[in-house]
């Protein structure tokens, strides 16, 4: 266990000594910030007000404001854990390059523990990455537009991130066993990056897209991973709405932000409920660390 703690360490230092792989990881959630400054607020913004058509009375342009803010930071995260745990996987495919591999696989480490050490740094770096921009985020919503969570609803958040960065790490790496050198694995990347908006909704609502495919959409842990922050995010919110509402509305308003904007995870017909994306999510874990244990070895005997 030792041994393997070390080689993790090892791990996470080599992509955090490597500020060009921290910056890749960070483009596509910025290209989320500038895209939501440049239109898409505007777009957010316009769908809320025509929700609360007749309710001016009790929404005012604060609280429209925090929803499209709140939207855009679940955004964001779905994104950065997309990007992020696929970087920090990066370093199996440097090492492949490098040979790094030939020596690391020469000690007496078994070799399940070995590509579990790369998991388990991807998995920690990913966190830690993610759990930053959310903190910073959080900070400038709650100066600039007085956003608030809830101490439960921030806990969720948090557990949330730590789950989505040991999904995808654990999706990816079966990916990432396979690619031989960085080229490839970047142009992939590239490939990844362009889609990720799109696949979590953070372009588009997923309820702009025909059921079908926001039921495929939906079949990716990172698109069900942002779900799950936009409710954390936006409940507090949008309880605080509600209860200025009073009931006058019968509850539309919030139901109609809620279905808008994809805060409900859709899967041909059915609505998964909180637990059970959770349970999907970790199934998916599950399943791939499996894959990936018996991969890398088989892998490793073919050199």
């Amino acid at each position: 266990m030792n041994k393997m703690m070390g080689l993790t360490k090892r791990n996470i230092l080599v992509y955090f000594k490597d500020k060009s792989s921290i910056l890749f990881s960070m483009l596509t959630p910025l290209i989320v910030l500038v895209l939501y400054i440049l239109f898409l607020k505007g777009t957010y913004v316009s769908a809320i007000e025509n929700s609360a058509k007749g309710l001016e009375g009790f929404i005012n342009t604060a609280d429209i404001e925090k929803i499209a803010a709140g939207l855009l930071l679940a955004g964001i995260l779905g994104t950065a854990l997309i990007t992020i745990p696929y970087n920090t996987l990066m370093t199996i495919v440097k090492d492949k390059e490098n040979k790094v591999d030939f020596d690391i696989s020469a000690t007496p480490i078994n070799r399940v523990n070995i590509i579990l050490s790369y998991f388990v740094a991807s998995a920690f770096s990913a966190f830690v990455m993610t759990a930053a921009v959310t903190t910073i985020g959080l900070a400038v919503m709650r100066i600039d537009l007085g956003f608030t969570v809830a101490a439960n609803d921030l806990a969720g958040i948090y557990m949330i991130i730590l789950l989505g960065s040991v999904s995808a790490s654990a999706l990816f790496m079966i990916a990432m066993m396979f690619f031989k050198t960085s080229n490839a694995s970047a142009a992939f990347m590239g490939l990844l990056s362009a889609a990720a908006g799109f696949l979590i909704g953070a372009y588009v609502p997923l309820s702009e897209f025909s059921d079908s495919m926001e039921s495929v959409c939906n079949l990716f842990p990172a698109t069900q991973i942002t779900v799950l922050l936009k409710r954390f995010l936006l409940s507090d919110t949008l309880f605080g709405i509600n209860e200025k509402i009073g009931g006058v509305d019968g509850g539309t308003f919030v139901d109609g932000i809620k279905e808008g904007f994809s805060m409900n995870a859709f899967f041909y017909g059915r609505t998964f409920e909180m637990g059970c994306s959770v349970a999907y999510i970790f199934a998916i874990i599950i399943l791939s660390v499996i894959v990936i244990s018996m991969i890398y070895p088989r892998i490793y005997k073919r050199k």
